[in-house]
């Protein structure tokens, strides 16, 4: 029988929180949290990259630069991630302006776009692409890309532009940066989108479907002369549907069983995910974002249409990956001292976590100039600063403690702990337990002149573990931090920084910061750490602790 691993929650009172110092209570036993020494059946199991990023079409070159220019910035936030997953971030070039893009051969830059702010401030609406754009895809070296096909647009200049674009996309994707493809997005919000319907109302799933695989066949056709390995059966595959959601106007069940997949080139099932809206009255950060009930809640409905799917007899491959194409924090790009904030950076840990552990297999992070929510801002604008944003710190914490995928693939568990306001997750390895992982998302502002700042010091949170009998060593520690929830600048990850300003986006080790530190376990097994209240605990159990005990 397998030996069993305890974890006790300890929570400072909440009265303390005026206390001229921080008291930490002694153990509650009722709050002991069994873990099982080897992961159980269905625990997750990410792919490989499960740290990806959905980039907006239209800031591809900004983030990417061309061949003459290469945005070095941005392959640097790449690589450091690949240092700790194994391989770098897979890349999937869409979202709304896929849609909007029409290809012109005869245009000689990348892109020209053309803002309507009564439709959108953030990126364009009308977007002409050029044989100069598919550069962009020549600048990160052992990058894989998913780039995406416009199937909004459907006149019939609009469709030859997409067979024309064909070529210069299917070249550009040779000698290994290929994915897969992607034909349209949220193509549910079609005929009901703010931004202006293009299909009627009375389209549905099977005129869907129907569209969908006349032109993924008219792709394929147009690809075979110039890419004839790209068109081949086992390159031509797809994410898709990359539906907005579960229950826009068109059932994603219903869409897989009217036969989207009948020429089976779908690789990846996608859909997309926004916990909330960045203009939603009631949005907070404490309520919305560092919140793990309502990151449970947000992905209960992926996790459905996942498990109906699965079960769809005759209709799909079961062990086709679901994962999330498109997703980030609060759509409409993320509201500013919410997204860009440190918080952020903690529900971006917690909500891709409690993703791996569900099985929804990869997670592309959605970016775009300018945007609140990104991970960095790629160029200087007139609106953000060239730089590193809160958010990636979270990609870089959720990439640490997943560790090196493609050689050492870890299951993943989480421990539920009392409070929804902190998570927890066990990471195994070859049966063995590798690491711990402590969200607290407990918010603690930092601004100053906020009454958190001024009334009361940062309160600390003890958690300790029971451990397996035998179980002996040291544990190594690395901890995410900043000085509060709504900071948006000065975090770090185990005491690096990965600041623009410091190093272009690489590591910088900070002289100012407390690392390298370890923890006992105990004589009768136990191991107590303390976590400041907005920050998170990474634990790593080398070869003689617990999971590695003889």
């Amino acid at each position: 029988m397998a030996s069993v691993y305890s974890l006790t929650v300890l929570l400072s009172a909440a009265t303390a929180c005026r206390a001229a110092a921080v008291s930490v209570q002694p153990p509650n036993p009722s709050s002991i949290i069994s873990v099982g020494a080897e992961a159980p059946s269905g625990a997750g199991v990410p792919l490989e990259a499960f740290v990806s990023y959905s980039i907006e079409f239209s800031s591809f070159p900004d983030f990417a630069g061309n061949i003459s220019a290469p945005n070095t910035f941005s392959n640097n936030l790449l690589n450091n991630l690949g240092s700790f997953a194994g391989t770098k971030p897979y890349i999937r070039v869409g979202g709304n302006t896929q849609d909007y893009a029409i290809f012109n051969s005869s245009l000689d830059v990348a892109s020209v776009g053309i803002f309507n702010t009564n439709v959108s401030s953030d990126y364009p609406t009308t977007l002409t692409i050029g044989p100069a754009y598919f550069e962009s895809y020549q600048t990160w070296p052992e990058t894989k890309f998913t780039h995406g096909f416009n199937l909004g647009r459907n006149s019939t200049a609009a469709r030859q532009a997409l067979i024309d674009s064909v070529p210069y996309a299917c070249k550009a994707l040779e000698g290994g940066k290929l994915l897969h493809w992607e034909l349209g997005n949220e193509p549910d919000l079609y005929k009901t989108s703010s931004q202006g319907p293009v299909r009627p109302p009375t389209w549905n799933e099977q005129d869907y479907v129907d569209e969908w695989l006349r032109w993924t066949r008219a792709i394929r056709a147009a690809m075979e002369g110039p890419c004839p390995n790209l068109a081949s059966n086992k390159s031509y595959k797809y994410y898709a549907p990359s539906f907005g959601g579960t229950s826009n106007s068109l059932d994603p069940i219903i869409t897989w069983e009217d036969g989207l997949d009948a020429d089976k080139d779908i690789a990846v099932i996608s859909s997309h995910n926004y916990i909330n809206g960045a203009a939603v009255p009631g949005v907070t950060l404490q309520g919305t974002l560092m919140n793990h009930t309502a990151n449970v809640v947000s992905i209960a409905k992926q996790l459905n249409e996942s498990r109906l799917l699965a079960a769809l007899p005759n209709t799909l491959d079961p062990d086709l990956p679901f994962i999330l194409g498109e997703t980030n924090s609060l759509y409409n790009e993320g509201r500013p001292g919410l997204s860009n904030t440190f918080g952020a950076a903690l529900w971006g840990v917690d909500f891709n976590l409690w993703c791996a552990t569900n099985n929804i297999r990869r997670v592309h992070m959605h970016q775009g100039t300018n945007y609140r929510y990104q991970s960095w801002q790629p160029i200087d604008t007139n609106i953000t600063s060239k730089g590193t944003k809160a958010p990636y710190y979270g990609n870089i914490g959720v990439a640490a403690f997943l560790g090196d995928i493609v050689s050492s693939p870890p299951s993943i568990v989480n421990l539920p702990l009392p409070n929804e306001e902190e998570s927890a997750y066990a990471a195994y390895v070859d049966g063995k337990l590798a690491r711990l992982i402590v969200v607290n998302m407990m918010e603690y502002n930092a601004t100053d002149g906020n009454n958190y700042t001024d009334d009361y010091p940062r309160p600390v949170e003890r958690y300790s573990f029971q451990l397996p009998t035998g179980s002996h060593g040291q544990v190594q520690l690395q901890r995410l931090t900043a000085n509060g929830s709504d900071a948006i600048t000065g975090v770090t990850f185990d005491g690096f920084s990965y600041n623009y300003e410091l190093n272009a986006g690489k590591p910088v080790l900070l002289h100012n910061v407390t690392r390298g530190e370890s923890a006992s376990i105990g004589e009768n097994g136990t191991l107590s750490v303390d976590v400041p209240r907005s920050s998170a605990l990474l634990i790593h159990f080398d070869e003689g602790a617990a999971g590695y005990h003889q």
